[in-house]
């Protein structure tokens, strides 16, 4: 939003709605909005202060804090009243953003974080294209993946390795699209960022990660926990059950996806 300059600073000052984090369901509007800081994770920017999830008793909110806003630090597990805050929102998944107008008042007390949370369960009967070792654009605050070394909003850039898992997991009756970020990935396959890296490097060929992937994973049954994005579960936490499940079956509708 610094683009915008000070004309567009002064639209959000004063008489902002109060919300809360599922109250939030439009980009560029100017907020007001009491949470708690439920996690703080590693900016993949140098333009980024702080990113992290914001939680009320509605759901959680992703947020972002600008280094050049120059707003004073937030801690893990404390509330705050945040004043002047604008949304936004990519690919139907909403977010606030902290400015060089917003204001940051520490509050003495806690708030009961809701659950917004799916769990879904099944075999998992197939890895998508997109999965393994990727890259991303670098550009601040886009998570766009590449395609043939090309961002769909910045064109040709360098961009940054990333790990994830694209899946898809049957429970008989339906199929659940899942996502895991590189966390989650390296949890369940036990394979760093740096080791799919070097595993690409010794194979001239990005693919073998994911395709080792899936020779490792499918038809394994997961339990898988997180919020929505779209039609995807953002896998927070994923569990191997023992249920037995019809490998044949399986792998015959791998192979039909």
């Amino acid at each position: 939003m610094d683009e915008a300059g000070i004309e567009r600073d002064e639209l959000g000052r004063g008489g902002n709605p109060t919300v809360q984090a599922a109250d939030v369901d439009a980009p560029d509007e100017w907020v007001d909005i009491t949470a708690k800081v439920v996690d703080l994770w590693e900016p993949r920017s140098d333009s980024v202060a702080q990113v992290g999830l914001l939680g009320d008793e509605s759901g959680t909110i992703k947020f972002t804090k600008w280094a050049a806003s120059d707003l004073d630090e937030v801690e893990e597990g404390q509330v705050y009243h945040l004043g002047n805050v604008v949304t936004d929102e990519y690919q139907g998944r909403y977010s606030v953003k902290l400015n060089r107008t917003t204001t940051i008042a520490e509050l003495d007390e806690d708030i009961e974080v809701g659950d917004d949370e799916t769990t879904v369960e099944g075999a998992l009967v197939d890895i998508q294209s997109g999965s393994g070792l990727i890259k991303r654009c670098p550009h601040e605050d886009c998570t766009r993946v590449l395609q043939n070394g090309r961002c769909s909003e910045h064109g040709e850039v360098e961009g940054e390795f990333d790990l994830r898992i694209k899946g898809v997991l049957d429970d008989g009756t339906d199929v659940h699209e899942i996502i895991l970020n590189e966390e989650a990935t390296t949890d369940l396959t036990g394979v760093t960022l740096e080791e799919a890296k070097q595993q690409a490097m010794d194979a001239l060929d990005t693919t073998v990660v994911a395709d080792e992937m899936r020779e490792t994973l499918l038809g394994t049954y997961y339990r898988v926990s997180g919020p929505t994005l779209g039609r995807y579960v953002l896998a927070n936490d994923i569990e191997e059950l023992n249920d037995p499940v019809d490998g044949e079956s399986v792998l015959i509708k791998a192979r039909s996806m």
